[in-house]
């Protein structure tokens, strides 16, 4: 074998790699934030912190583990129709420099129609967007057997190049000893939330 064939075979093998490589750097990160940043946490009664005490909530715990200020801003019964009339007056007080939106299990729970709660999450992420906040996304599973994520909330997050977690909630709420009842955290599942959202923002917090 000469040298020319030698050099070709070793750079198809070596494609793979390089192919994996530039598809990671294509996940969606944060900008870094900075350290008077405020993040806020928008959602219903997961943001909320029903079935534990206020300080166990997701964003309570996520603020002691980032050392940042994390304000609750969930509403219990919320719908992503009330959310995103809410939002902008919300964003317009609190003016974050992050938004971690979590909403949608009402909308499955009351069995709105799935394109109308895609359109007022995606118009959720475009005002917080709009206002030149960083957005992420937390994917909320269908109760029932599977406890199924719609797969338009990854594509939300996809078409807008922001951060997803999807997997967090399902896995909590699969797991009775994280339960508190039927569809909240218990104050362990909600410091599992808050570990996974923590990991989700990464080095974007400084």
């Amino acid at each position: 074998m000469n040298k020319m064939n030698a050099d070709k075979i070793a750079r198809l093998l070596l494609l793979p790699l390089f192919l994996l490589l530039a598809a990671c750097s294509d996940t969606p990160r944060l900008v870094p934030l900075p350290a008077d940043g405020v993040v806020l946490a928008f959602g219903d009664s997961l943001t909320f912190g029903t079935g534990a005490a206020p300080e166990e909530s997701y964003p309570a715990v996520l603020g002691r583990l980032i050392g940042g200020r994390v304000i609750n801003a969930g509403i219990p019964g919320e719908v992503t129709a009330e959310g995103l009339a809410r939002l902008p007056a919300v964003l317009e007080e609190q003016r974050p420099a992050l938004v971690i939106i979590c909403l949608g299990g009402n909308d499955f729970l009351r069995r709105l129609d799935d394109r109308q709660t895609e359109a007022n999450l995606r118009e959720m992420v475009g005002i917080a967007r709009g206002r030149g906040c960083g957005v992420a996304l937390i994917g909320v599973p269908r109760l029932g057997l599977g406890l199924e994520v719609p797969g338009w909330f990854k594509g939300i997050a996809r078409d807008n190049g922001i951060p997803y977690e999807g997997k967090a909630l399902k896995r909590i709420l699969a797991d009775s000893s994280l339960k508190s009842d039927l569809i909240h955290p218990n104050a362990a599942g909600y410091r599992q939330m808050a570990e996974a959202m923590a990991k989700m923002l990464g080095t974007a917090w400084r």
